[in-house]
């Protein structure tokens, strides 16, 4: 998934407290209720490969410095591993292993071929020259590239990544193999295999789940008003497209604060706004309020694509939005998903709403590996048919249950891996 800005600046150490307690808590919720058997749960809450480097790499003053990095491979039962690599100075095994979780689960719903898979570096890259991410980029690459590889394991953007820096690893391992090999990461900039739709993926997948959750609680599209806390990739895309359907955007923010226009924003406006000064906040025709005030404005829709843990116990029942759409990874914690359930707020959960990056990283890949491109619009039209049909299976499930959307999306996608392991068998 392409992150927000202020994942990228802050989401990033909220996240990490206690995520792995809170994905075993997710999974095993789930098992209970799929009565799943304990070999079943021994394979599926550990990792299948975990693997740890220390690497060199030469600074522009000549020092050498060691970093260390890890790759995560949670489950290969469904096909090869799928997930992004960040660059973080406090990211921890713990932390990769809990996403390398999540994304075998996400990679489930979606109906994706694919096992979950993380990948970090411990360090800041806003420390670092151009010369030295490239480097270090390189050197990473090169350390885990025996257990990466198309038909493997494929890596993508994360937290403190980016296009350029999958086009580096593509390049070092082209290199290895004396031939290009573009489908060895996803996120590549176009000109080098990436795929048309990429980056506004995770935003625009959002927004077809979105549509036709509306759809399925009969609100009218005109009649509905969003709330987007962050303004980086996802959360503008979101604003964008929402928009361009027919919604008001009513609030939107970033890590300095936000807007607020009860009868909607200008969303280019402030969009520009942003450009030019670095924030939303200041923006014309609207009034300021704190990140923490956007989550409590009138809205039919809010869109959490910034910090996790920002819904909480102590705030759930102050949340008017009838719906709240998950475009960041764990903003709502578990003690507000019941205070939510209760009160009948539907909300789409992360593993779903966030599901559209993954989703066309894979369409990416399979161009790739025919080195046949589609067409924006193919994509599109095919993003749209994989998120909302994952979405109708969730309502199913809920629905036959009668639990909110977050468990349903887990029973789906752990039934899934685990069919696929049982299937398989146990080697040798």
């Amino acid at each position: 998934m392409v992150m927000t800005d202020v994942e990228r600046s802050a989401a990033a150490p909220s996240e990490r407290v206690g995520l792995l307690q809170t994905v075993l808590q997710q999974f095993d919720e789930a098992a209970d209720r799929l009565d799943l058997p304990a070999r079943l749960r021994g394979i599926l809450r550990v990792p299948q490969r975990e693997l740890t480097v220390n690497f060199p790499v030469k600074r522009d003053n000549g020092r050498i410095e060691v970093f260390q990095g890890f790759r995560v491979q949670h489950n290969l039962a469904r096909g090869p591993t799928k997930g992004g690599i960040r660059y973080h100075p406090a990211v921890t095994l713990d932390e990769t292993r809990a996403l390398a979780m999540l994304m075998t689960w996400k990679c489930a719903l979606a109906g994706l071929p694919y096992g979950g898979a993380k990948g970090a570096v411990i360090v800041d890259p806003k420390q670092l020259s151009i010369g030295e991410i490239e480097r270090l980029t390189r050197r990473f690459a090169t350390e885990i590239s025996v257990v990466i590889g198309p038909e493997r394991d494929i890596p993508a953007p994360d937290i403190g990544t980016t296009p350029q820096v999958m086009a580096w690893i593509m390049d070092t391992i082209s290199m290895h193999q004396g031939h290009t090999v573009p489908a060895v990461v996803t996120g590549k900039p176009i000109n080098v295999g990436g795929s048309e739709g990429r980056l506004e993926a995770t935003g625009r997948g959002l927004t077809y789940v979105l549509m036709s959750a509306s759809q399925h609680l009969g609100l009218n599209v005109p009649d509905i008003r969003l709330a987007i806390q962050g303004c980086g990739n996802v959360g503008s895309t979101v604003a964008r497209e929402a928009v361009a359907l027919g919604m008001k955007v009513v609030a939107i923010s970033d890590s300095r604060g936000g807007v607020y226009n009860p009868y909607g924003l200008h969303v280019e406006a402030v969009l520009a706004h942003k450009a030019a000064t670095g924030s939303v906040v200041g923006a014309a025709n609207a009034d300021t309020l704190t990140n923490e005030e956007l989550l409590e404005v009138e809205c039919e829709v809010l869109v959490p694509a910034a910090l996790s843990g920002v819904i909480t116990a102590h705030n759930a029942d102050r949340i008017k939005a009838q719906i709240i759409a998950e475009a960041a990874n764990g903003p709502t914690t578990r003690a507000a998903d019941a205070i939510l359930y209760e009160r009948g707020c539907v909300v789409i959960p992360d593993i779903l709403a966030n599901a559209g990056g993954v989703t066309v990283s894979y369409f990416e890949w399979v161009q790739g590996l025919q080195e046949f491109f589609w067409s924006e619009r193919e994509v599109n039209a095919q993003l749209r048919r994989v998120m909302t049909n994952a979405l109708q299976q969730v309502l199913r499930v809920a629905a036959e249950q009668h639990v909110d959307l977050r468990t349903a999306a887990y029973i789906l996608a752990v039934q899934r891996v685990a069919d696929a392991v049982t299937t398989r068998g146990i080697y040798p």
